[in-house]
């Protein structure tokens, strides 16, 4: 395949998004916690000079019903999943925490909201932009996904899957109101299903190290 200008451009932007992310989880969030609006200028800028619309976004709801079909799909035989996992590795008697307090599971949801932009809304996008293929493109996705979540045993391994799943299920349907949901409610299964001795409360980069139980 003969690599144009532009789909050059997609790729190294999709890569240096995800390299400035991994600096942000492992330095920036402590050092210069203000360097979160970095994300905010870049992809507001981005979306603009690559005229982006709500629409190539995935902020939609004209297509929210078959979009939601759709990723049920993957949803539900997810969650079955790993809620077996879960009664295999015994934690009936713990109940999951998200689900239990209602303030904590949607602001887990916004927080799943803010990775489906940066997963789908920009950093799919852009692979679809280079690669021009969903395949490929959702495989990458799905492997940089899991990558910012070192070195988390559970979530690296899961978030890759997930993360190639849903940016997969973006590319057919562009939209990522349900997938932030689907995302939501799965993550509070794997909270649940794994112990925390494993994945220490889902946290990733230093706060996976210096997590005390």
């Amino acid at each position: 395949m003969a690599w144009g200008a532009q789909q050059v451009s997609c790729l190294l932007e999709a890569l240096c998004f995800c390299g400035y992310v991994a600096l942000y989880i492992w330095r920036l969030q402590t050092a210069v916690p203000a360097s979160s609006l970095v994300f905010l200028v870049w992809l507001v800028a981005s979306s603009l000079l690559r005229r982006d619309t709500p629409k190539t976004l995935g902020w939609r709801t004209d297509n929210l019903w078959p979009a939601a079909l759709r990723a049920l799909w993957f949803f539900i035989p997810a969650s079955v999943l790993i809620c077996g996992v879960g009664l295999f590795l015994g934690m009936l008697q713990r109940v999951p925490m998200h689900l239990a307090e209602p303030k904590k599971f949607f602001s887990y949801a916004g927080f799943c909201l803010l990775q489906q932009v940066g997963l789908n809304s920009f950093v799919m996008n852009r692979l679809l932009g280079a690669l021009e293929k969903p395949l490929p493109s959702a495989l990458l996705a799905g492997a940089l996904f899991g990558a910012l979540h070192w070195p988390n045993p559970v979530l690296v391994p899961l978030t890759f899957v997930g993360g190639a799943a849903m940016a997969w299920l973006f590319a057919r349907e562009r939209n990522i109101l349900p997938l932030a949901l689907g995302q939501a409610v799965l993550g509070t299964f794997v909270w649940w299903a794994f112990p925390l001795a494993w994945h220490h409360s889902m946290r990733v980069g230093p706060g996976f190290r210096s997590f005390h139980f």
